[in-house]
Formats: structure tokens, C-alpha cells, sequence
């Protein structure tokens, strides 16, 4: 007899293709996929070789999660065109995937990074870094701005820019440099929202590639102002001139249990450093 037309029972052919009886069970009563043949005596249903295709095509798109009464049209109608229709659906579905898994990955590999630079992070030093540009959704705050219009000012901003959720976003607030060099330690005028990736565009504010000074602080808000003091001092001793705002942000609020355990990061550029100060301020961009 022809190896291909050569009976199976439903127990050989469900082993041949790793999966349980009852599946193909299932698949012949909702009329999906039916045995070749059914002994009439005993009900004992029967498959071929010649079957096996057709039943990967099924489990492939199975794994793909293709609705079960899609699969059925595609039964009911299969042929070159539809075939392709179908895959090529898939497979744009599959890129979708990969763009997203791919941004989770890199979003959980800057996490990872974090938590190493946290293991062996030096609160007490000030240093100074490069910086390449950076693009931020900031929204206006005063000192009479509540903790929830903030919130809601954030979210509708940041929303014209990016939809949907923020895996790897930085959150922060910016205060003037005038405003630290006046003792206005607490003089905060912007919220900013960082995320990785995102193009100019009108109304962004850019933080200016260059050097920056960058210091940490430890502890609860009451002790910012001399963690400042520390660093205009520094920046005095060493003749630096420091321009635009401070960035502050926090990086191990995953892990902080504790108010006295968070961890601000605050950086600020130095003026010489910023090649074309004008750039700010261009295209309506600020």
C-alpha cells in the first residue's frame, strides 16, 4: 500500500504531529478538520500522510492566534490567493509584534543598565558628562499648581506626541539656573517627560547637546536645596559656568521603598559648552 494513503489512527497521527487526540476530536465535530476516513462499526475515525499539511496550515495559524472562524473561511475557500491573503496578514501582524517586543527588550536592558549603575553609584560625587540633544514633553507649573493638575497636564501633553503606554519614559521636573544662583531652591517651573527616540517638533523643548554637570542627591526633598549649594560651590571652585535649567529625576523609583531611599539625579549644562545657544529658542521650538 502507498505510504501516503496509508491509514493512521487518530492516536498515531495526533503523535505524529504533537498534539492531543481530543484537539483533533474537537476539530472534526466543529467540522474544521475531519479524519479521512470513519469505521462505521466503531466510530474509530482514521487519517493520512496526505492530511498533514492541511493540519499544520491549522496549527500554525492556531499558534498565530487567528480567530477560530477565520481559520473555517479559509477551509471552506482555500486557494493560492486566499492562502497568501491570509499569511501576509499575518506576517504584517507579526512585524507589529516584533516592534513592540523589540522597544519592551530595549526598555528591560535600560532597566537592567540602571540597576548596575545603581549598585555602584557614588551619591557624594559631582562630575561632569557628555550629553547628546535630547527632545522633552514639558508642561508649565507654578508653586500653586496641585499635585493633580499636574498629573492631568502631563497626560494631555504627553499624548499629542505618543499614544498609548510609556515603557521606558523618564519623568522630571526643571528649574531655572537663575533661580538656584538667586537661593530659589524651590522655584520649579516645568515638568518634563523624556522618551527615547522622539523626533523634533513644535513645541518640544530640546535639552541642548554638550557637557553637563551632573550630582545626585539621596533622601527626602527637605535637603535638595543644600545638595545645590554643593553644586554651585563646585561649580564656582572649578570656574564653571552653568547655564539654562537643571534636570532633576528620579532613577530607582522601582526599588525605593522609602522616601529617604529615592534617588534624584540632577544634571546641568555648562555654558561653554553649548556650541549654538540660539538653538533653543529656533523653529518655534522652546
Amino acid at each position: 500500500m502507498d505510504k501516503k494513503n496509508k491509514r493512521l489512527t487518530i492516536g498515531q497521527f495526533a503523535a505524529l504531529h504533537g498534539v492531543n487526540k481530543k484537539t483533533l476530536m474537537w476539530y472534526d465535530e466543529i467540522g474544521l478538520f475531519k479524519p479521512a476516513a470513519v469505521n462505521p462499526e466503531n466510530g474509530y475515525r482514521y487519517y493520512t500522510y496526505h492530511q498533514s499539511p492541511i493540519l499544520e496550515i491549522i496549527l500554525l495559524l492556531r499558534e498565530l492566534d487567528v480567530p477560530l472562524p477565520e481559520i473555517q473561511d479559509f477551509m471552506k475557500n482555500r486557494s493560492a490567493e486566499t492562502m497568501k491573503r491570509l499569511l501576509t496578514e499575518r506576517i504584517a501582524d507579526l512585524d507589529r509584534q516584533l516592534m513592540r517586543l523589540t522597544a519592551i527588550r530595549k526598555t528591560l536592558h535600560s532597566h537592567c543598565q540602571d540597576m548596575d549603575a545603581l549598585l555602584t553609584l557614588n551619591l557624594s560625587e559631582i562630575s561632569i558628562v557628555e550629553k547628546e540633544e535630547r527632545c522633552l514633553v514639558t508642561v508649565d507649573i507654578g508653586r500653586d499648581t496641585t499635585f493633580e493638575k499636574a498629573v492631568e497636564l502631563v497626560t494631555v501633553e504627553t499624548a499629542r506626541y505618543i499614544p498609548g503606554r510609556l515603557h521606558d519614559a523618564f519623568y522630571g521636573s526643571m528649574i531655572p539656573v537663575a533661580s538656584l544662583q538667586s537661593g530659589h531652591f524651590d522655584d520649579y517651573t516645568r515638568l518634563f517627560i523624556e522618551i527615547p527616540f522622539l523626533r523634533r517638533k513644535n513645541g518640544l523643548h530640546i535639552q541642548p547637546k554638550g557637557r553637563y554637570l551632573r550630582a545626585f542627591y539621596k533622601g527626602n526633598w527637605e535637603g535638595i536645596p543644600q545638595r545645590y549649594r554643593e553644586i554651585l560651590e563646585y561649580a564656582g571652585r572649578q570656574g564653571l559656568k552653568l547655564c539654562g535649567y537643571s534636570y532633576e529625576k528620579g532613577i530607582n523609583e522601582t526599588v525605593a521603598q522609602r522616601i529617604e531611599d529615592y534617588i534624584v539625579q540632577i544634571e546641568i549644562p555648562l555654558m561653554e559648552s553649548i556650541s549654538n545657544r540660539s538653538e533653543i529658542r529656533t523653529n518655534g521650538i522652546s
